[in-house]
């Protein structure tokens, strides 16, 4: 019933819209069918027709070169005048062949009709009004200028699902959070401050104090530590680009136009603004170019379709690529010299790769739990404090990378 009410409110609505939709499709299905229900002209069919004609005409031109006698020629044009009016009366008669087929047509035109509504009904909008390019330009630039601030993005946050750490550890967060604002100047303070509330979860208090990391830092600030203040404060905005991160993207962008996570923040500013085709221009270039195991590269992978989508775009998206370990379960049926002999050449290969092309949060787990087994903790502890900067944006990820810390002893409970 809602279907029929919409599409009666959007002929009230959009008269002129219907009206050429109608016409188009009435004149496309009349020039279809007008050439079945016409009847079949069989005067001309006839080829001898047209042979006797061509005979005639040669007798005549054969007469006034003197190539025929005129006795022959009229002999001659007796006997082909008695073929053509044979040939005529044969091709006049109509047959049962002849006549139209009446239920083709009507075929035709149901098809034509559902093919239109249906397809319409589908991929259209019914009952949306109309909007010109112009207005639909203005008011995604009014959402962009009308967007909350940080502050209130993060107040209407949903709350993370809360770590499992010891209470000794959030005691000595705690102690630390007194401590860090009464040493404005301490870079170790403020760091270690910021890595702490990422575990617990704390995405506003970690983009606070990134952002006194980056203040103290001041001109020596490195781009890995805005992009890491970026993550923060769109983690921390419940995955929405507010006015100040949007800022941070532009300053990134000044130093360096290539970086991949500030062009993933501004194509996903556009998709967050009504602006697809922009936040797919981004996005294709950064998917085609980077590695697919890139925290934003994956997540502009996990969002393409949709904007391509609402785009009007067919893009299909690259396959990704990944190395396997399914070598690692294997050792468990091997000595114990075997083991880990066979875990230390792979951490070394995996160590490497995850060095120079970045990987999933999973390979950086399997790397932890990795040095964990080797009984090499400062090794796990360096990997997870390296893999909580690149993975501080992703809840799922940092939940992969704690399970692994605490599997490898990093993590006491």
């Amino acid at each position: 019933m809602d279907i029929w009410t919409n599409i009666f409110n959007s002929v009230q609505d959009q008269p002129v819209f219907w009206i050429v939709c109608a016409a188009l499709t009435l004149g496309v299905t009349a020039l279809m069918v007008t050439p079945l229900v016409r009847p079949k002209e069989v005067g001309d069919d006839n080829p001898d027709i047209a042979i006797y004609r061509a005979q005639l005409e040669e007798i005549d031109r054969d007469l006034e070169r003197q190539l025929l006698e005129p006795e022959e020629a009229e002999r001659a044009r007796t006997e082909v005048a008695r073929r053509l009016l044979a040939a005529s009366n044969a091709a006049v008669k109509p047959t049962a062949d002849t006549k139209p087929n009446r239920w083709l047509p009507a075929a035709i035109i149901a098809v034509m009709l559902g093919l239109g509504f249906g397809t319409y009904w589908m991929i259209g909008a019914p009952g949306y009004p109309d909007m010109p390019l112009q207005a639909r330009l203005a008011a995604s630039e009014d959402i962009r200028a009308n967007r909350p601030s940080q502050a209130a993005l993060e107040v209407a946050a949903p709350a993370p699902p809360v770590p499992d750490v010891p209470d000794e550890y959030r005691a000595a967060v705690e102690q630390l959070r007194v401590i860090a604002p009464t040493r404005p100047d301490d870079l170790e303070a403020w760091s270690r401050l910021a890595m702490a509330e990422v575990e617990l979860r704390n995405y506003a208090g970690a983009a606070a104090a990134q952002q006194q990391v980056v203040a103290i830092k001041g001109d020596a600030a490195e781009p890995l530590d805005l992009q890491r203040l970026l993550d923060l404060k769109v983690v921390a905005a419940g995955g929405f680009v507010s006015p100040e991160a949007e800022a941070l993207i532009g300053d990134i962008l000044d130093s360096n136009a290539g970086n991949i996570a500030a062009r993933y923040y501004l194509g996903l500013l556009y998709n967050q603004t009504d602006r697809p085709d922009l936040a797919l221009r981004l996005w294709r270039e950064i998917i085609e170019n980077g590695d697919p195991a890139n925290f934003h590269i994956a997540s502009a992978r996990a969002q393409v379709g949709d904007a391509a989508f609402r785009a009007g775009v067919d893009y299909a998206l690259p396959e990704a690529r990944g190395p396997s370990f399914e070598q690692m379960d294997a050792a468990q049926d091997m000595s114990e010299e075997d083991r880990q002999a066979m875990i230390g050449g792979m951490v070394a290969g995996l160590a490497d790769r995850l060095a120079t092309d970045g990987g999933p949060a999973e390979d950086w787990a399997r790397l932890i739990r990795a040095y964990g087994v080797l009984g090499d903790l400062d090794a796990a502890r360096t990997v997870w404090t390296e893999a909580q900067q690149v993975f501080v944006s992703s809840m799922r990820g940092m939940e992969i990378l704690t399970n692994a810390a605490r599997d490898a002893g990093v993590l006491e409970e």
